[in-house]
């Protein structure tokens, strides 16, 4: 009788971790560039943390006009909530061609699908007093706060003739406004301006990466054991890889647990450089393995599980040949060549390659189908692959050529 009574005291502890989803997909946030329909938030969608597809076709999924006060919005950062269901986005609520300290405030985004938004502005000028000198408010980013039960957002503020700093305030339980005046959260050692602020949380500890943005500009990182206050800099170095100017860093953990994904924006050549580390220390760039039929500029990283990847992708995600990326090293690089014509891709491998039993090793995106799968038979010339979004699906001619 004991054991019929312990076992049913043990069942919902097992229903509960049975449930848990695990996460095999990234959606990318971003935009694009400073003019026009640029300035508005962006999806892609990866397997693998690698290879990103655009969804809609690299065109907005919000309206700017619709969401922000000023018509355009930038440097979109996105979050799942404490709760699991719920996703939460904030952007600058800002037109550059308006001048670089013409916005005021931020947009706040709150959804349960990815798909829905509601959304609200907070004008940090209009909304709290002793604001006159206030330039700009940037890049704001969100994080539960654990210990106040409350999710904050921290930002980037400039004043006239003072550096920028980053500050944080709390967010109201609908995720509709600012609660409380804004408080600083990092106080530069030497001064200096700091933006484009991005914290992660690791081993009990909090680590936020920044930008300094006077003197000499570049990402560094500041670390503390408590989310509010109290960062210390970790070194004087500074952990971009590339000796070009860079802003908007983003950190996300890899699914499969093999470490954590530095990236960000090479604003000045309009490329985008990812690293890979285990410790925040040690940054290896790892952009041989990056591909994405996109240019973006600032934006954020958040892991899918495979029903949330399927439902965007259905949503927005076309059958088109960009999610015909072949990854057998057999390939010849730049030996993938598409005929939008004929509707033929035509894979170039090496000499000595069996054409009898040759998977062209298609990557795996998510909500997406590309069959058949697995080694085909291409001696007898070129095989049919169908890909399959949701309820939509096209079918391309595949062909492989030995080449030297």
């Amino acid at each position: 009788m004991k054991q019929f009574v312990i076992a049913l005291l043990l069942l919902p502890a097992l229903s509960s971790a049975q449930k848990k989803e695990k996460y095999t997909a990234y959606l990318f946030t971003y935009f694009t560039g400073n003019t026009g329909s640029e300035e508005a938030i962006r999806f892609a969608i990866s397997g693998d943390g690698y290879h990103f597809r655009t969804l809609n076709n690299d065109q907005p999924v919000l309206s700017s006009r619709a969401i922000s006060s000023t018509g355009g919005v930038r440097d979109p950062h996105i979050m799942r909530g404490k709760d699991g269901k719920t996703f939460y986005m904030v952007a600058t609520d800002m037109v550059s061609a308006k001048g670089w300290s013409s916005n005021r405030g931020m947009v706040l985004l709150r959804s349960t699908d990815l798909i829905h938004w509601t959304s609200s502005v907070v004008n940090i000028q209009t909304k709290y007093p002793g604001q006159e000198k206030l330039e700009r408010v940037w890049a704001p980013e969100t994080i539960y706060d654990d210990s106040a039960k409350k999710y904050l957002v921290y930002f980037s503020l400039k004043y006239s003739g003072e550096p920028d700093r980053i500050c944080y305030a709390y967010v109201n339980r609908d995720f509709t406004d600012l609660e409380g005046e804004p408080r600083q959260l990092f106080y530069s050692p030497d001064g200096a301006a700091c933006i484009d602020g991005d914290i992660v949380s690791k081993g009990g500890r909090y680590f936020l990466f920044f930008k300094t943005e006077d003197r000499q500009p570049g990402i560094k990182i500041a670390v503390s054991n408590r989310l509010t206050g109290g960062y210390q800099m970790q070194s004087k170095n500074y952990v971009q890889q590339t000796t070009n100017a860079v802003e908007g860093a983003c950190t996300f953990k890899l699914n499969d647990g093999s470490g954590y994904i530095l990236m960000y924006d090479v604003y000045m050549t309009g490329g985008y450089q990812f690293t890979k580390t285990t410790d925040f220390r040690n940054f290896k760039v790892v952009d041989e393995r990056v591909d994405m039929n996109f240019h973006p500029r600032h934006g954020t990283v958040m892991p899918l599980t495979s029903a949330e990847g399927a439902r965007l992708a259905s949503e927005w995600l076309s059958p088109g040949p960009s999610l015909l990326s072949p990854r057998n090293k057999a390939i010849h690089p730049g030996g993938a060549a598409y005929d939008s014509v004929s509707e033929v891709l035509t894979l170039g491998v090496s000499a000595g390659t069996d054409l009898r039993r040759f998977d062209p090793q298609f990557v795996k995106y998510p909500g997406v189908s590309v069959m058949p799968a697995g080694e085909q038979d291409f001696m007898k010339g070129g095989i049919l692959y169908t890909i399959k979004v949701g309820s939509k699906e096209r079918r391309y001619l595949v062909v492989v050529r030995v080449s030297e």
